[in-house]
This record gives C-alpha cells, sequence and structure tokens, in this order.
C-alpha cells in the first residue's frame, strides 16, 4: 500500500491549510510557503496533487474562474498526526507502541515537570482503558 500520509514537504502544505481559516488557491498556499522551504512553485503545486490522492486535502472551483481551485484540509492536523504517528509504530517499532514510547523516552530530555506530566497521562489513559 502507497503512503497515506503527508510527506515532510506535504506536511509544510497542510501546515498553511491548517493554520488558515477558509480555502485557498495554490498561488495563496505558495506565497505563505515562501521563505519557508527551498521547494519550487512547481514542487509545491505537484504536493498539492499528491495530498488530494491521498485525500488529505478537498478543493472547489472558483465560481467566476474555472481554472483557480481552492482547496481545504481534508483531515484534521490531529487525524494525520494520530496515521502518522500508527504507521511510525508499525513500521520501526513492528506495532508496539509501548517499546515506541520506552525509545522515546530513553532518547529524550525530559524535566521532572515533563516526566510528571507523561504519568498523569499515563494515569488517564489506564482510567479510560478500565
Amino acid at each position: 500500500m502507497g503512503e497515506i500520509t503527508p510527506s515532510e514537504n506535504e506536511w509544510l502544505v497542510m501546515e498553511v491549510l491548517w493554520n488558515h481559516q477558509e480555502a485557498m488557491t495554490a498561488a495563496e498556499i505558495i506565497e505563505r510557503l515562501a521563505g519557508k522551504t527551498e521547494v519550487s512553485q512547481k514542487t509545491i503545486r505537484v504536493m498539492i496533487n499528491r495530498l488530494l490522492a491521498k485525500g488529505m486535502v478537498t478543493y472547489t472551483v472558483d465560481a467566476r474562474d474555472a481554472r483557480i481551485y481552492h482547496y481545504q484540509a481534508a483531515r484534521t492536523r490531529e487525524e494525520c498526526l494520530k496515521l502518522k504517528s500508527s504507521r511510525f509504530v508499525s513500521n520501526y517499532f513492528g506495532g508496539n507502541a509501548s517499546l515506541a514510547v520506552a525509545s522515546f523516552l530513553q532518547s529524550a530530555e525530559l524535566t521532572r515537570e515533563q516526566l510528571e506530566e507523561l504519568g498523569s497521562l499515563v494515569e488517564t489513559l489506564k482510567d479510560k482503558k478500565c
């Protein structure tokens, strides 16, 4: 099966769409990405088409000019993060989420406060599962 989540560069396009409340044209997306990436305008248009094929983006045709499309995110940031995380755990940790979390915790430099926050999250998740 092909990749169903946004690639790293496609994620930049999604961020622009998530941060903007209304649908945007390709030109507006390109303008927002100016200076944030070295990717060409043509490549950004290709990324938009890939996101359409993945079902991450939808579009409407401009009422005054059928050559202009207005794009918007079809999935929320949270949905994409969940898909990306699930795929990552599956691909790199054999689907073992606890192994993935342990690996991140051991390699991260966390403060005591952050560890306490994580402990609280674990307790909350335990309560939901029971």
